[in-house]
């Protein structure tokens, strides 16, 4: 097991899911609980993940230094090697450049996590606006940029290792091989390439619902139609799709939806027509962060609505995946992009139980976890509107 310290990076699960393609089994943690949970036998190896903040400043997350003493390998990415610099008596500026985007690596010396690379200088991604100025003790360069000097470090004596760019995003050349690398080649994790299973997701969902009623939104997008018949597949007719037509939809998606779940599945849709509620409710709001407040509040209450005539709703299915969860904050060191009026947007008090099958999927998972359920491709490739 991989256990994967979440510091609030947009991609932490992202690292997470391409160990997970590997055949590698992964855990997550907040820095809080890390010495605890880096503590269990089963863990061979350490991630710590990116981050918004600064290590330096007064109230940056940070970990137990005990969690260095464990004589367990550590990869630190971004904010996770700064960490580590931090921690262990180095130390980080704020760049005299800071870098968003493509930038050129030159490797310089031997390092395991870069073990059949062949070419020296490949592309990667950086995102930081600070730098590691000087390393602690037993520590050495393996990489630079023209503007970053630490662009890589290891401590090979404690198997340490930091990496100032991100290799989990498919922009980093060699990025999946450096983790294969760090899993493999350090930690001594065996690799072997796994599928998507949503047979495994089905039965989740009908030991999850216990055949109670599922009310689900659905939208004629990939993620909640995915969600939907995942959902179906899980519990047949005690699924109830509820279509919003809000006014604010791609045209002919109430066409769309009825073809999905009628002619598809077998199953009938309920359609609320709430145009006229809506595009009040909207009228003259101008942020984009009200409007989505807005929206997610309707919806709820419509959802809730329909919910009391049935008998036995005890579930509101949505087609919610991780960067949804992300974007909006739902990560506990994570800065907020926007709040997804299926995220951030819903109410506290919430009447009826979250179902949320795709939660810790991306797009492209979805799009393959659809496909293998047997969802047509001109349905699962649809791009978003």
């Amino acid at each position: 097991m991989i256990l994967i310290i979440d510091f609030g990076s947009q991609t932490a699960h992202l690292i997470g899911r391409r160990l997970r393609n590997l055949g590698i089994l992964v855990t997550y943690c907040y820095p809080e609980k890390a010495l605890i949970a880096a503590k269990h036998k089963e863990v061979k190896g350490i991630i710590l993940s990116g981050g918004p903040s600064s290590v330096y400043e007064p109230n940056a997350p940070t970990l137990n230094p005990k969690v260095f003493t464990l004589k367990k390998p550590i990869l630190g990415i971004c904010y996770g090697e700064q960490l580590m610099v931090h921690v262990l008596h180095g130390q980080v500026k704020t760049a005299k450049k800071k870098e968003y985007g493509p930038v050129m690596l030159e490797l310089n010396s031997p390092s395991p996590i870069f073990v059949g690379i062949n070419d020296n200088h490949f592309r990667v991604w950086m995102s930081h606006g600070d730098e590691v100025v000087a390393l602690p003790d037993e520590f050495m360069i393996t990489a630079s940029t023209t503007n970053i000097k630490h662009a890589a470090i290891q401590n090979k004596k404690h198997n340490f290792f930091g990496i100032q760019f991100h290799p989990e995003v498919g922009h980093t050349q060699n990025g999946h091989l450096i983790l294969r690398n760090f899993a493999e080649q350090v930690c001594h994790e065996t690799v072997s390439l796994v599928k998507l299973e949503p047979e495994k997701i089905i039965e989740e969902i009908r030991q999850t619902t216990n055949n109670s009623q599922v009310v689900c939104a659905v939208s004629g997008g990939v993620d909640s139609t995915v969600a939907a018949f995942l959902i179906g597949k899980a519990i047949g007719n005690k699924l109830i799709p509820v279509y919003v037509d809000s006014g604010l939809m791609r045209q002919g998606t109430k066409e769309k939806v009825k073809y999905i779940f009628e002619e598809l599945m077998n199953i009938k849709v309920s359609i609320v027509n709430a145009k006229t509620l809506f595009l009040s409710r909207l009228a003259n709001v101008t942020d984009p962060e009200k409007k989505r407040k807005i929206i997610g509040k309707l919806y709820v209450q419509i959802f809730e609505k329909v919910a009391k005539k049935y008998h036995n709703v005890q579930f509101l299915g949505q087609g919610t995946i991780y960067s949804d969860v992300i974007e909006s904050k739902g990560s506990k060191h994570a800065s907020k992009i926007k709040s997804h009026h299926n995220v951030g947007g819903l109410p506290k008090n919430l009447k009826l139980r979250l179902i949320e099958p795709l939660r810790h999927f991306y797009k492209d998972e979805v799009r393959k976890l659809g496909q293998l359920s047997g969802l047509p491709e001109t349905i699962v490739s649809e791009q978003p509107f």
